[in-house]
């Protein structure tokens, strides 16, 4: 995974391994940047990864 790949929603589900609803939750919480493009929605992998570091760092 580059640090400039965009990611779909699907693709960040996948990688989280939750759903819908919950990617979409951290996104209006602004807990996971996004940025639109057209009508679609993409999160930068860099996120996912810096979202995934402050939560164990959290849990720690």
């Amino acid at each position: 995974m580059r640090d400039d790949e965009l990611l779909t929603v699907p693709e960040v589900m996948e990688r989280l391994k939750v759903g819908r609803s919950t990617v979409y939750d951290l996104i209006r919480s602004r807990r996971l940047p996004s940025i639109t493009i057209g009508r679609c929605r993409r999160i930068p992998a860099r996120a996912v990864r810096e979202y995934i570091t402050n939560e164990l760092e959290a849990a720690a």
